[in-house]
This record gives structure tokens, sequence and C-alpha cells, in this order.
């Protein structure tokens, strides 16, 4: 029960956990009485705001294009980037702005457009730049709103953004789901929640894990370092990163999450990880696929035997478990990420735990972590500057 495809290490120097335990019991009472959305969406109790039966017309398409800023999109590239090999049709992320003038393909396609507040300044940007006029399917809030506007306009479908579900948190609600279930996997299988809550040993995990972080930021360690070893998982970091970086970064305190490809970054950022400041915890993501290519031997010298008929995928390996091996001798702090199976399931389970970590370290450091203030600053402000000009 609970991570049954993810081996877990944590960190070596376990801090007491009961403080963190007591935070949990509590977020548990609230999901119990289902006053907690977001806690909801992570399980198969959660309450669409639609039914999937509704946009199985929208299947017809081989073609999506996702229309979203942070959070909107960030978990469905996350899906899409970590299953890729499951998933037989062709999406696109539309989630900067983009200045260059690329070619469209003219395929038929499905433009799905995400904003929780349905005025998210870079999503209108890109849709008029792009001129998206046919085949959309919106998902914003039921309230006034250019997005709902132009739906209406436009004679298009909307779905309803699920108001008590903040665009970072939403990867398991309506947000991540219905790109999910255009790309032919099952929403269920991500929906994880009560059978990891059931799992003593889930328990420990999280809460070990976030009294650890939590002593890390007391110490004045505030960097976490992803060590990424699979390259499909980029997606699902820069999700995280968003998720830990805009709930935890107030009032002084927080997390700065830093993606780090390995083993490139071996060549270029490893020393100073080794042997530079000590303001860092680290986290190691590996994945272990079947399917791998095996090393040419008619092209490998003598010299080189040790490298006969082994997978890159075994290589790779070597250097996850090598890597740690120097950690642990010169006293980092890391903890590790195994993934058994690439499944939905496995996904889902990873996406609770990040989301669980995250909102537990919160209460820890007692702030809220579910707004983000600053950021609108920056928002009113380029109002102003675009009202002026």
């Amino acid at each position: 029960m609970g991570f049954s495809s993810i081996e877990f290490r944590n960190f070596e120097k376990k801090k007491d956990n009961s403080k963190i335990k007591k935070k949990f019991s509590k977020l548990l009472e609230s999901y119990s009485k289902g006053n907690n959305q977001i806690l909801l969406s992570l399980s198969d109790k959660y309450k669409y705001k639609f039914k999937f039966q509704s946009i199985s017309k929208y299947k017809k398409f081989k073609y999506f294009r996702i229309f979203g800023m942070g959070g909107s999109s960030l978990g469905a590239e996350a899906i899409y980037s970590f299953l890729n090999r499951k998933i037989k049709k062709k999406f696109q992320f539309i989630n900067d702005i983009n200045l260059s003038d690329n070619k469209e393909s003219k395929d038929k396609k499905l433009n799905i457009i995400i904003s929780k507040s349905g005025n998210t300044l870079e999503t209108l940007t890109n849709l008029n730049s792009k001129k998206v006029k046919n085949n959309c399917l919106f998902i914003t809030e039921d309230r006034k709103s250019y997005l709902r506007t132009l739906a209406f306009k436009l004679k298009s479908e909307i779905i309803d953004h699920n108001n008590f579900i903040g665009g970072r948190y939403s990867v398991l609600s309506e947000t991540g789901m219905i790109p999910a279930f255009f790309m032919g996997l099952d929403p269920n299988k991500f929906k994880r929640f009560d059978s990891l809550i059931s799992s003593n040993k889930f328990i420990n995990y999280l809460t070990y894990n976030v009294s650890s972080i939590f002593s890390f930021h007391e110490g004045k360690k505030n960097n976490s370092i992803i060590l990424n070893y699979d390259e499909k998982s980029n997606s699902l970091f820069y999700w995280y990163q968003q998720l830990v970086a805009e709930s935890l970064g107030k009032s002084s305190k927080g997390i700065l999450p830093i993606i780090s490809s390995v083993p490139k970054d071996n060549h270029s950022l490893m020393q100073l990880y080794l042997d530079g400041f000590k303001k860092n915890f680290f986290t190691f993501f590996f994945v272990k696929d079947e399917i791998s290519k095996k090393i040419d031997n008619k092209s490998l010298l003598p010299s080189h035997h040790y490298l006969k008929d082994k997978k890159i995928s075994e290589i790779l390996y070597a250097q996850f478990r090598a890597t740690q091996n120097v950690f642990s001798k010169r006293k980092i702090p890391f903890r590790s990420f195994v993934i058994k199976k690439r499944d939905e399931r496995t996904l889902g389970e990873l996406f609770a735990f990040f989301i669980l970590e995250t909102i537990l370290l919160a209460e820890a450091l007692k702030i809220n972590p579910y707004d983000q203030p600053a950021v609108e600053l920056i928002k009113t402000d380029t109002f102003k500057i675009l009202k002026k000009s």
C-alpha cells in the first residue's frame, strides 16, 4: 500500500516528525469532512464539474494545443512527457509569450484554453497572436472574464474551473485530467490518495521528509537541487518548481527548487555541489526503464571491455549510485526516488506526495501555501503600463 512502484530513500539524519504528524492529522480531518478541495482532487471522491462522457466527442482529434500559464499547463505537460510512450496523440503546450513567428501546422486541432481567472494576460495574448477561432474548449471559473466572454462569442464549450483549487494544485482536477483523458489515459488511475494515507510507511516517509526539509530551512539551507536522471521527468520538476517556489516563497522565507539534468551537469555544476557552499540539499530522481539501447560491442575498444553488453540505462544507474556514494561520504544531505514503473498510478503518487509535502512545509513555516501576493503586484503594474501606452 502506498508508493507501490517507487523506492524512496529519505534524508539520512531523521528528524523528530511528531509535530508534522499532528499537522498531517489535521489535514486528514479536513479531507474526511470534505472541506479541502485540493486533497479531494487527489482521490476518487472528487466531484468533477462535468462528465467525461460529454467531452468524448473531442477524442476524434489527433492534435491538441493547450494554452495556459503556470499551473494551467505545467501539470498536463508533466503527464504528457512522463507517460509519452503510452500516448498516441500529439500535444503542444503554449505556455509563454513567443515573439518568433513560427509556421503553424495545418492539422485539424482542438484548442484547450485554461485560465482560472479567465484574464491571464499571456494566455489572451497567445490566443490573439495565433488567431484562435475554431475548435475550442475553455476551462475557466464561473464568473465574468475575458475568456468566458470570448467562449460565448465563439459558441465554444466551457468547463468550470474549481474555484477552490489554485492552478499549481489543480493537476488532478479538471485542469490536468481533461488533457489526460484526451491523451488516452485513465484519470481514475491517478487518484492514489486514499491508498497512500492508509499506509504507515508512506506517512512516515512524508513526515520525516518534511521535518528534514524544515530543519534545513531553519539552518539556512534553502536550495533544493533536483538531480534528475530521467529526461522525460523534466516537465514534472518544472511543475514541482512552481508548486514549491510559489507556495513557500513568502515573508522572507521559502525553498528555491533548482532542476539539474544529470549526468550532463556532472561536467559543469557537480564540482560546486560537492565542494562549494553548503546551502543545498538534494533530491535524486531515477526511472528504471525496461526499454534501453545497448552498447555497440563492435565499436568498443578492448580497454573498456567492462562496458560490453551493457544497457545505456545500466551505465546511467551506475552513475546514479556512485554519486550517492560520494554524497554520503561527504555528508551532503539527499533523498532519492527510484521509479520502478512508469504509469498513471506512479505519477499520481508523486503528485500527491509533492503537494502534501508543500502544504505541510507551509504549515511548519507558518505561511499561507495557497496565495501568491507578490506576483499579483506585477500583474497590476503591467496592466497600468499597457493602459497608459
